[in-house]
């Protein structure tokens, strides 16, 4: 039997917060975590986990980071935003009702804005959140800390990026296990 706070890949979204440009230079890990959303994000597909990606004002901070971009679906329509949680983005609720989400995986930056503020909005609308914690940056450590602090006292669940994957394939046998593994390794 499955734990209720395990991710069950039936109803599983991934979130992917304003990971955009123009915090390149202002975040010493930008890379890194882009490169770990990429992953994230490649292997959501193999696992047909929808996906939905936001932009907090791209006029101004650009768009989604190449290395996520190339892996994206084509047909994939990032959601813009001015609200600093994803949730005051119609569509974004839109698009996680018509997924069947019950619980949401959420990546992106920054820690303490964006990521703080979604999460708190869909833990409000009953929705499981995991936070990816290796998939998701601030610009000091401190608000990162802070904000990792809060959202799980809030009720968000700690999670990384090989304990999600693992979690909703659940077996060796799954017929993505081998490229998944590929992946991460």
């Amino acid at each position: 039997m499955r734990h209720q706070n395990t991710l069950d890949l039936a109803h599983t979204t991934l979130v992917i917060i304003d990971m955009q440009e123009a915090f390149r230079a202002k975040m010493s890990d930008f890379a890194e975590t882009a490169a770990r959303i990429a992953l994230v994000a490649h292997a959501a597909q193999l696992l047909g986990t929808p996906l939905i990606v936001t932009e907090q004002y791209p006029r101004g901070l650009g768009a989604t980071a190449d290395e996520i971009k190339t892996v994206l679906p084509a047909s994939l329509e990032v959601i813009e935003k001015t609200a600093f949680s994803s949730c005051g983005a119609q569509e974004f609720i839109q698009r996680l009702e018509s997924a069947g989400a019950r619980h949401v995986l959420v990546c992106g930056i920054e820690a303490h804005i964006c990521v703080n503020q979604t999460t708190h909005d869909l833990l409000a609308r009953g929705f499981q959140v995991h936070l990816l914690t290796d998939c998701i940056t601030a610009r000091t450590a401190e608000n990162k800390e802070i904000a990792f602090a809060k959202m799980q006292q809030s009720g968000a669940l700690p999670s990384s990026t090989e304990m999600a994957l693992f979690e909703l394939m659940r077996d060796a046998r799954h017929e993505q296990f081998k490229a998944i593994q590929k992946l991460i390794k």
